[in-house]
């Protein structure tokens, strides 16, 4: 039997270029357990690409800010401090970095993401001075402003445990720091070959290769029942 999985999504189910990778429709649909898609974009980009792969809406959105267990929406965080954050930035000459496009904060319900060119010194020091109740993480492809008590590993617990299983029955993949959470509480393991510092520490096992070339080769072996490493 497969084990249930956790799976990040931006560099761990994606190309190079940031495109979904196709074999995830070859891979997922039919993978017989439990998928969570666990990602720090917002509510909706999971949800439907869950909708798309023809799989249950089991979703963590916002680092574990949003949780949908196919029935019932859970939300946590403090996004009126997050935004207070931003703004302080945006007044002392910071930019959300996105141009004019509102699509990555407008269904945003917990945080706020900037883009990974802007200020990042500037951010984290306006951040600090609102002390331990916010934090700043680096995905690598967007800087989050969040509540330092959210994350996916504790939102996988309150999913996991909303469909009768263990976070330890998972297997999760991720490729940066806020999969260590993740990481931390399911059974198993893997760090994608282009994952960070953090996530590679944290992993049981680090892929030998990057991006969905890694994810597929671990989901391809333990389809067949062999480890992946």
């Amino acid at each position: 039997m497969v084990p249930p999985l956790v799976l990040d999504i931006d560099g761990t189910l994606t190309t190079p270029d940031h495109r979904v990778d196709p074999r995830v429709f070859e891979l997922l649909p039919g993978w017989d357990a439990p998928v969570v898609l666990a990602t720090g974009k917002a509510f909706p980009y999971p949800v439907a690409l869950a909708e798309f792969l023809g799989r249950d809406h089991l979703v963590i959105a916002e680092n574990g800010g949003v949780i949908y267990d196919g029935v019932e929406t859970t939300i946590d965080g403090d996004p009126d401090r997050c935004w207070a954050v931003v703004e302080a930035f945006l007044e002392r000459g910071g930019d959300l970095g996105w141009g004019g496009d509102d699509t990555v904060n407008r269904w945003r319900e917990t945080e706020v993401a900037l883009s990974i060119d802007v200020d990042e010194r500037l951010l984290r020091e306006v951040a600090a001075e609102f002390g331990p109740g916010v934090e700043v993480v680096d995905t690598g492809y967007a800087y989050h402003v969040k509540s330092p008590d959210v994350s996916k590993g504790a939102a996988l617990e309150t999913l996991a445990d909303s469909i009768g299983l263990s976070p330890a029955s998972f297997v999760a993949v991720g490729d940066s720091e806020n999969d260590v959470s993740t990481f931390e509480r399911a059974g198993k393991s893997y760090a994608v070959a282009n994952a960070d510092d953090a996530a590679s520490g944290a992993a049981d096992h680090v892929l030998d290769r990057g991006y969905m070339d890694g994810t597929a080769a671990a989901l391809e072996a333990l389809r067949d029942g062999v480890s992946p490493v």
